[in-house]
């Protein structure tokens, strides 16, 4: 163990991760968009963020080279890593072992495309909440999220690490310039909030842009929350209001929402997706549901 290890009290620093790589053979890629995390600092905020105690069960996505793993198995969790990168899976549990070996039989990698995972796949009980924790890679953290959360309703909150601009996407408000998809796409699911800064600093090799963390809570109970069939119909629009986006509802929706829907809505087609929420995005789908259900009688 070294002088720095013994420092960081168990967490891994600066040359821990550059000796673990080296030892491996192992450099970061941008195919997988990997900047790995060389703070302890740093992995106890997203920690402590998530409120990860011994009694969680945590889902992390692109554990790297085990850095925030670690700092997750310090509370007595249990932790569940998805990694797609075939070195850095089949290396993690030997840092488990050397740095925490209190922790291997609370730790478990599997080796798959985070956008591939299922419950059966992953061998996830829906008898059991998830907790997501992850540092993530920028080019996928949003498809990443929104596929997690809609095959597993059993992640009740996340803390995730992300590219500032995205995280400044996902936790917006209607009205806001940056306000879109992702936004009211996540707010079907539960609420974001804006959870700090992350410096480039703290990462290796340092990325281009500044990262954030974002923090969110699923809905503890929504009548519309299982309904697929609403669900995905209320993302079509979600998809085409922001398809052009300075259009009014009523030019980029023409083809899909009728006028009779509008009004049985109350939403003013004069406005614009941007301005909409989550809320008035499925009343939008259930008129229009009622509209196609309603048979037309001539006069």
């Amino acid at each position: 163990m070294t002088a720095e290890q013994i420092r960081n009290d168990g967490l891994l620093g600066a040359s821990d991760i550059r000796t673990i790589a080296a030892a491996a053979g192992i450099s970061p890629t941008k195919k997988f968009g990997q900047n790995f995390v060389i703070d302890p600092g740093t992995v106890r905020k997203i920690v402590r963020t998530a409120g990860v105690t011994h009694e969680s069960h945590v889902l992390e996505v692109g554990p790297g080279l085990g850095s925030l793993t670690l700092g997750l198995l310090e509370t007595g969790a249990q932790v569940t890593a998805i990694e797609i990168d075939t070195p850095v899976a089949q290396q993690l549990p030997h840092t488990i072992a050397q740095y925490m070996p209190d922790a291997v039989n609370r730790f478990r990698v599997i080796e798959m495309d985070a956008l591939k995972a299922t419950p059966e796949n992953t061998d996830l009980s829906s008898d059991e909440t998830l907790t997501l924790v992850a540092n993530l890679p920028y080019n996928v953290a949003t498809p990443i999220i929104l596929t997690l959360l809609e095959r597993f309703p059993h992640i009740t909150s996340f803390v995730v690490m992300v590219q500032k601009e995205v995280a400044d996407r996902l936790s917006a408000k209607p009205g806001n310039k940056v306000y879109g998809v992702p936004s009211v796409k996540l707010a079907w699911y539960g609420t974001a909030s804006p959870a700090g800064v992350i410096g480039r600093n703290v990462f290796w090799p340092a990325p281009h842009v500044d990262s954030a963390l974002v923090e969110f809570h699923r809905y503890d109970e929504k009548r519309y929350i299982n309904d697929e069939e609403l669900r995905t119909q209320v993302f079509e629009l979600i998809d085409a209001a922001f398809s052009q986006r300075r259009k009014t509802l009523r030019a980029v929706l023409k083809k899909i929402v009728s006028a009779d829907a509008f009004e049985r809505s109350g939403i003013d087609s004069s406005r614009r997706g941007e301005t909409l929420t989550i809320e008035e995005f499925i009343t939008l789908a259930q008129a229009l549901n009622q509209t196609q259900a309603t048979p037309h009688i001539d006069k």
